[in-house]
């Protein structure tokens, strides 16, 4: 094996979180009473409606409301991985995500106008403290290699190696719906994201180095700090039908919202074994970190609709999808990786399909003041095995939530919520990307979410 090859194996371990949710990036978590009930696309809601059926403010009362919440996502995310001599290695972070809300919708006659803060996609903060299973990969790879004729390498070991990551993506919109008769309405509004995206990450291992001399034990360290930011700009169109006094049916489009990070990074590359290894750092394998690069991780656009049945006066059933058109995305697609298994050769970015996800809820009114919530949600993300590195990893979803309504008078209501995310868990391609050299590894996350939120009407 060449050297180069090894040092691609070695620096495996970097660090980019996930979202909780439905899509790569995407979350659609705003509020706490989606974490109830997440079929919120034809709700009429002041918690909610500025969010997920805009056009359907209209169908609220004449007045001013104001909505703060928050939602706190608190899981693991863990890989597990084999090595060839049977020996396991299980690696976990921890997730601690809090995400804040807020909105304020004003409403006249035949015009409103709303505004909407809050986490728009990413994961949160995630600290692996024991490494993460590229490390395994190192040792495996490393021993026993032959660096060139009577210089090999063996019993490769990691001392303390880390990860530490944080994702998130941050939007502010504003917009404005508007009655077209008495059953249709409609509102536009644009958008502003701020998304950041940083990497700590520091390889800490030591190999023997054989040679016709003798051995000696020589340390591999690198270190890496990169920070990526990126603003961009996209657009929303909304509509709203009141069919009858049962069925509501709505829709939304999340226009894509192109955004192209740059990197602002400081990285210490570790020096090579042996005479003929090259100087490798983090950022030669994973260009999208290097100093001062960018590349495009657009948000894709979303298309929603829903539907509302009020079955009877205290229950109403609801029914949600969401389409995620990734494809038609820059994710990533510019970043060029050096391929391990051809010395020599690239290939560029990965190609995601496009993602979806279904729910259904009901809210039931035990009295003129509590209400119960509930609902299911399954989402496919479209990310291909190749996507998934040693912590990003978007995993399909089945996601249940449950909560209480409380309105102490006709102008307040208390909303309380919690959920849990059953994810798919999934195998990774260290096989294949590694040739052989590295064995399976398995992917998996456990999520839950608790929300609140308070909404005032003036």
């Amino acid at each position: 094996m060449n050297f180069k090859k090894f040092g691609l194996t070695a620096l495996f371990a970097v660090l980019g979180t996930s979202a909780f949710g439905a899509s790569i990036d995407h979350i659609q978590n705003y509020t706490a009473e989606y974490n109830a009930n997440m079929a919120q696309q034809a709700a009429i809601s002041p918690t909610t409606s500025a969010y997920y059926n805009p056009a359907g403010i209209m169908r609220l009362e004449n007045g001013t409301y104001f909505t703060g919440g928050v939602q706190l996502a608190i899981g693991k995310e863990t890989m597990k991985y084999h090595t060839k001599d049977g020996d396991g290695g299980d690696y976990s972070a921890d997730l601690l995500a809090p995400i804040p809300n807020f909105a304020v919708i004003k409403k006249q006659d035949d015009r409103a106008f709303f505004w909407t803060f809050g986490g728009i996609a990413g994961g949160g903060d995630l600290e692996y403290k024991d490494g993460v299973a590229g490390i395994k990969v190192l040792e495996d790879a490393l021993n026993n290699t032959m660096l060139a004729p009577g210089i090999s390498i063996s019993n490769a070991k990691d001392k303390g190696s880390w990860a530490e990551g944080e994702n998130m993506y941050a939007q502010t919109t504003i917009g404005t719906a508007w009655n077209i008769n008495d059953k249709l309405s409609m509102s536009v509004a644009g958008r502003v994201v701020y998304g950041w995206r940083n990497l700590d990450a520091h390889l800490d291992a030591t190999a023997d180095l054989n040679t016709p001399l003798g051995t000696n034990n020589q340390p591999i360290i690198a270190d890496i700090s990169s920070e990526r930011t990126a603003w961009g700009f996209g657009g929303q169109i909304g509509l709203n039908y009141a069919a009858n006094d049962t069925w509501n049916f709505a829709m939304r489009y999340d226009t894509k919202v192109k955004l192209e990070f740059e990197a602002d990074a400081d990285s210490k590359p570790f020096a090579p074994l042996g005479p003929n290894g090259p100087t490798l750092g983090f950022e030669m394998f994973f260009p999208q970190y290097a100093d001062g690069v960018k590349h495009r991780r657009d948000l894709p656009a979303m298309l929603a609709v829903g539907a509302s049945q009020k079955v009877t006066d205290r229950w109403t059933m609801y029914y949600g999808a969401n389409y995620y058109f990734n494809e038609s995305a820059k994710i990533d697609k510019d970043v060029v990786y050096t391929n391990i298994t051809k010395p020599g050769k690239t290939e560029t970015g990965m190609e995601y399909d496009n993602g979806w996800e279904i729910s259904v809820g009901t809210e039931y009114w035990l009295n003129n003041k509590w209400a119960v919530l509930a609902g299911v949600n399954y989402a496919d993300t479209g990310a291909p095995k190749d996507s998934y590195s040693d912590v990003e990893f978007a995993l399909n979803s089945f996601l249940v939530g449950m909560g209480v309504k409380y309105r102490p008078d006709e102008d307040t209501e208390w909303v309380v919520s919690t959920s849990h995310y059953f994810y798919e868990s999934a195998d990774g391609n260290f096989k294949e990307k590694y040739d052989g050299l590295a064995n399976a590894q398995r992917y998996d996350k456990n999520i839950s979410s608790i929300g609140f939120s308070y909404t005032k009407k003036f």
